[in-house]
């Protein structure tokens, strides 16, 4: 299968779960009636911004009400989503937690950021997860990583050399750095041979302006689409075909030498 995916680069309202939810709703339902994807993706937080002061009084308990609205958006239109991410909040504190849902509705994944990014005081009030974050959509080896991971090429390399052929990268990542992440993105496509899907929200909060610039990015580290700094949707189809070929190509899976590298 080779699956349309498309990224939903979005504006969020600080620290208003019901209206970004409104959002979400609304443009998941004008994607499908305008481009029947097979995935859909958004960004980092997207129920509550970097509200992160605020999390105890606004964080999803347990992440219901996201995966009850996810769950029925999936099934009613038959979509595949990767739920970006949200303030989950559990007895022993808050994750910022990645949801994946099937064309059923049914809750394939979830995974929790591993990387806490004490920039922007993430350490002070989330708690990092420890799991990684693989799984399959439509039988595609998939994994999922959020924002700062990608800094972290060990990290990507410890979900591609077990299958993953797309990864998923959902954030809220910040202009002023830009070029990173653009520069990031490419180079985790090239060194992993695999699709990226990343996507950034766009807008500002009270203290941070986002970059947008959501991206689909090839195995060979071209990029298919890529969006600017206003809020868009970014479509393109995947030649899951072509991992497989470049892998093959250029066998560096194959070439590894981990007794070498610890």
């Amino acid at each position: 299968m080779n699956p349309k995916v498309t990224c939903l680069q979005i504006d969020l309202a600080f620290g208003e779960p019901k209206a970004n939810a409104e959002t979400v709703k609304k443009e998941i339902e004008k994607i499908v009636k305008t481009e029947k994807s097979d995935v859909i993706v958004l960004p980092e937080l997207w129920t509550t911004g970097y509200d992160l002061t605020r999390l105890d009084e606004i964080a999803d308990h347990d992440g219901n009400k996201t995966k009850t609205l996810i769950s029925s958006l999936a099934k009613a239109h038959k979509v595949n989503i990767v739920a970006g991410s949200i303030a989950k909040k559990t007895k022993s504190g808050v994750t910022n937690t990645m949801y994946i849902f099937d064309r059923d509705g049914a809750l394939v994944h979830e995974y929790s950021k591993l990387h806490l990014f004490k920039l922007m005081d993430e350490h002070l009030y989330l708690n990092a997860g420890s799991e990684k974050g693989l799984f399959a959509l439509d039988g595609i080896q998939s994994a999922g990583v959020i924002c700062y991971d990608i800094r972290f090429p060990e990290w990507i390399r410890a979900h591609t050399t077990v299958g993953a052929e797309v990864l998923y990268v959902v954030a809220e990542w910040p202009l002023p750095r830009v070029n990173h992440w653009r520069s990031m993105l490419i180079s985790r496509a090239i060194e992993n041979q695999c699709y990226i899907v990343a996507c950034n929200r766009s807008g500002r909060d009270p203290k941070n302006e986002f970059a947008g610039h959501s991206m689909i990015i090839d195995p060979w580290g071209e990029i298919l689409a890529e969006a600017g700094t206003e809020p868009a949707s970014l479509t393109t189809m995947l030649e899951m075909g072509k991992v497989k070929e470049i892998r093959k190509q250029i066998p560096i899976f194959e070439d590894r030498l981990p007794h070498f590298y610890s």
